[in-house]
């Protein structure tokens, strides 16, 4: 989802890129990466991640790899090359108890595996030594791909009602407004740990709600508690990220409405 909308964003702008997958590279592999820094990058974009939250409670190892083991690899090759790491990572290394939005330097503490592995590999990036930008953010959504606004799109039009959580509350993300967005902090110069986020905030139920409404949905939306929804991993109850150290660079982050809107109006087929 942010891979694309990188290379869109890059497309549009002219700028030279090469864009790597998996298989061609594995990331994790430093001889596979080695063979990246043969021709002189400016920067290195790292928009892989093990994204399955509950899948990374049950599978740890296989999230830390994809998190923690491949950014400390890619950073240990920027370091090395001399260029700067552009990396991204999330409001699930803040355990959600607190009740005002979360500054960039506070101090990480993971409910579970997912944001283990997550703050890992932030460390491991710090502990490098390589020129970096960690771009925390939450609650990502794009026109395209696997994400909470597609699926209440598509449920809200096959289902005559709904329940959605109303005691999680944080920022949503347009991934094209967070690529556009972090890749200014890099033109700037920027360095250490920024929180990239729409601006706003919201709980899962309000999201659906705004989603439905723009839609023109007729489903019934009801507001329920995380508790009638168990899952394997827990979800902080309040995970909205400060963004005052973006902004102060940047300007205010356009609000999580409009951007919503916009990427709702270019939705691709559900």
């Amino acid at each position: 989802m942010l891979g694309r909308a990188f290379r869109e964003l890059l497309d549009r702008s002219t700028r030279a890129f090469e864009g790597y997958d998996l298989p061609y590279i594995d990331a994790a592999e430093p001889a596979q990466v080695a063979r990246l820094f043969r021709k002189p990058w400016s920067a290195v974009i790292n928009c892989a991640a093990f994204t399955n939250v509950d899948g990374a409670e049950d599978h740890e190892a296989a999230a830390m790899r994809g998190n923690a083991t491949a950014p400390r690899v890619l950073a240990s090759a920027c370091k090395a090359a001399g260029i700067s790491l552009l990396h991204f990572s999330t409001d699930y290394v803040f355990d959600g108890k607190s009740s005002t939005p979360y500054l960039a330097d506070a101090p990480v503490d993971p409910m579970g595996a997912y944001g283990r592995t997550k703050a890992a590999g932030e460390q491991a990036i710090r502990d490098s030594g390589c020129r970096y930008i960690i771009a925390r953010t939450s609650w990502l959504y794009a026109p395209w791909g696997n994400n909470f606004v597609r699926t209440m799109a598509r449920l809200t039009r096959d289902k005559p009602s709904l329940k959605v959580v109303h005691d999680q509350r944080g920022r949503p993300t347009s991934a094209e407004h967070l690529a556009a967005t972090s890749l200014a902090l890099l033109d700037r110069g920027a360095a250490g740990i920024f929180h990239v986020t729409d601006g706003g905030e919201c709980t899962w139920y309000e999201f659906t709600l705004l989603i439905a409404q723009n839609l023109g949905r007729t489903c019934d939306i009801e507001p329920c508690t995380t508790a009638e929804f168990p899952r394997s991993a827990p979800r902080p109850a309040y995970s909205v990220l400060d963004l005052s150290k973006t902004e102060a660079l940047l300007g205010p982050m356009p609000d999580w409405r409009k951007n919503l809107a916009d990427v709702l109006a270019r939705l691709e087929p559900l």
